[in-house]
């Protein structure tokens, strides 16, 4: 089966974006967001562009351009986040069609194919079930959180207003 972290690495990029404006600070830099999730910039302004054309960002050019969500933190769900930058289905069948003259292999992906689906029903309500605010709000009341965001600001490693 195929893996993307497309979907975490939105999440991370939008959870960033609604906690840095929670703090007064609007448009938020590609270049911040790769170094907050640890990746190439290319990356994040890839995932960006899906998550702009969905509404989920805005983007501002110029001097004091950047990024910010496109919408509130409370009406965003991860469903919506997921269907933004993920295509096609959670789960994949052979890449190669198995045996047809094997009694398994011709039948096997009929079985599966009820499977994957009530799999992904159940994935889609959890993620229907969640919204950004709900990430941001649980992250943010860890002592973890606390402890990094003010290491972040004593170093200065946080985008300035």
């Amino acid at each position: 089966m195929n893996t993307s972290s497309r979907f975490v690495v939105a999440t991370h990029i939008l959870t960033a974006l609604h906690v840095l404006n929670e703090r007064g600070i609007g448009a938020v830099k590609s270049d911040f967001l790769a170094e907050s999730v640890n990746t190439n910039p290319v990356v994040i302004r890839r995932i960006l562009g899906q998550l702009r054309k969905s509404g989920l960002v805005l983007s501002q050019v110029g001097a004091g351009g950047g990024f910010s969500l496109g919408r509130s933190a409370g009406s965003m769900t991860l469903l919506d986040i997921h269907r933004s930058v993920e295509v096609g289905s959670l789960y994949h069948f052979h890449y190669k069609q198995p045996n047809q003259s094997c009694p398994i292999g011709c039948t096997i992906q009929d079985v599966l194919q009820s499977v994957f689906s009530d799999a992904e029903s159940a994935v889609e309500g959890v993620l229907r079930g969640k919204t950004l605010l709900d990430m941001a709000d649980q992250m943010m009341a860890t002592a973890k959180f606390q402890e990094c965001a003010a290491l972040a600001e004593a170093e200065g490693r946080a985008p300035s207003r």
